[in-house]
C-alpha cells in the first residue's frame, strides 16, 4: 500500500512538472557525457602510454660531411668518434637501462626515407650523402630517457640525439588539457543541473503543500513524505545518466572503433567495454547528485 502510494506521488510529481523533469534529463545526459568523455581520454591517453613509452627509443644522429654543429667541425664522424660514444654507452651507470642499440647506416637511413617519403616530389633531389647515420637505442626504463640521452649529447661525432618521448609528453600534455576542458564543462554542466534538480523538487514540493500537511498530521514520517520527491529527482538523474552511457557507447562505437579504427590502426583506442566500466560510475554519480540535491532542497526550502 504504502509502496503504490509512493509510486503514484512519485507519476503526479513527474506530470506537473514535465518540462523541468525533461530539462534535468537533458541537463544530466549533457553534463555526464562530458565527464564520461573525459573520463574516456585519460583512459585512451593511459592506453597510448602504455603502448608508446614501451616503443621509445633514444636516436643519435652522427655527423655527416657538411653539419655546421660545433661537435661536427671535424666533418663526418670517424671511427674513433663512433668508438667513444659507444664506449660511453656501454659505462656501468648507463648499460643497465640500455635494452638493446643498433646502428644505422647512410645507405639503411636512405632507404628507410624512400619507404617513407618516396611518394613526395621534394624527396626526389635526397641523396644517400644528405643522410644521417646513427644509433638507435632501445631502453629498458622508458623514463631513463634523460640519462642516457645526456651521456651522449655533446660529445664529438654527434649531430643531435632525439629522444622520442618528448615528443609524445608534447601531444599527451595536449590531450591533457583537452580532458581538463572536458571536465572544466562538465563541472559547468553539472552545477545547472543540481540547479535544475533543486528547483524541480522544490516547485513539485510547493504544488503538493496541502497532501504533505495532511501527511503530517496523520503521523507520517519525514522520509516517508519526503521519499517521492528524492525519487522523482534521482528517476530524472537516472535517465539522464543512460542516455549519456548509451551516447558514449555508440561514440566509442562507430567513430572510435569502425571510422578511427579503420583509418588509423596503430592507435590503441578506447573501446565499449572501456565505456561499461565507466558506466556505474556515471549512474550512480547521476543517483548521489539527485540524492544530496534533494536532501538540501526539502531541508532548507520545503517544510514538509
Amino acid at each position: 500500500m504504502r509502496l503504490r502510494f509512493i509510486l503514484s506521488e512519485i507519476g503526479i510529481g513527474l506530470r506537473r512538472n514535465l518540462s523541468m523533469t525533461v530539462s534535468v534529463i537533458l541537463v544530466t545526459f549533457v553534463s555526464l557525457t562530458f565527464v564520461g568523455a573525459a573520463a574516456l581520454l585519460q583512459l585512451q591517453i593511459g592506453k597510448m602510454k602504455d603502448d608508446w613509452y614501451d616503443k621509445v627509443e633514444v636516436s643519435v644522429y652522427l655527423c655527416p660531411s657538411n653539419s655546421p654543429e660545433p661537435t661536427c667541425a671535424g666533418g663526418e664522424v670517424t671511427d674513433e668518434q663512433r668508438q667513444a660514444i659507444l664506449d660511453a654507452l656501454a659505462q656501468p651507470e648507463v648499460a643497465p637501462y640500455i635494452q638493446e642499440k643498433f646502428e644505422e647506416s647512410k645507405e639503411e637511413a636512405f632507404e628507410r626515407f624512400q619507404e617513407q617519403f618516396g611518394d613526395q616530389s621534394w624527396a626526389s633531389v635526397a641523396t644517400v650523402d644528405d643522410m644521417n647515420s646513427s644509433l638507435r637505442i632501445k631502453l629498458t626504463d622508458p623514463s631513463k630517457y634523460q640519462l642516457v640521452a645526456e651521456v651522449v649529447s655533446g660529445k664529438q661525432g654527434v649531430e643531435s640525439v632525439q629522444d622520442q618521448r618528448r615528443l609524445f609528453d608534447r601531444l599527451f600534455l595536449v590531450l591533457d588539457r583537452a580532458t581538463l576542458l572536458a571536465g572544466g564543462l562538465a563541472l559547468v554542466m553539472l552545477i545547472a543541473a543540481v540547479l535544475l534538480i533543486t528547483t524541480t523538487i522544490r516547485l513539485s514540493a510547493l504544488s503538493r503543500r496541502r497532501e504533505t500537511g495532511i501527511m503530517r498530521l496523520v503521523g507520517a514520517s519525514t522520509l516517508f513524505i519526503q521519499l517521492p520527491f528524492m525519487l522523482e529527482g534521482a528517476i530524472a538523474a537516472t535517465v539522464g545518466s543512460l542516455l549519456a552511457v548509451g551516447g558514449l557507447w555508440l561514440g566509442v562505437e562507430y567513430l572510435i572503433t569502425d571510422w578511427l579504427g579503420a583509418s588509423v590502426s596503430w592507435i590503441p583506442y578506447v573501446s565499449t567495454s572501456d565505456v561499461l566500466t565507466v558506466a556505474p560510475w556515471l549512474i550512480l554519480a547521476a543517483i548521489l547528485l539527485a540524492a544530496i540535491s534533494s536532501l538540501v532542497t526539502l531541508s532548507r526550502y520545503t517544510k514538509v
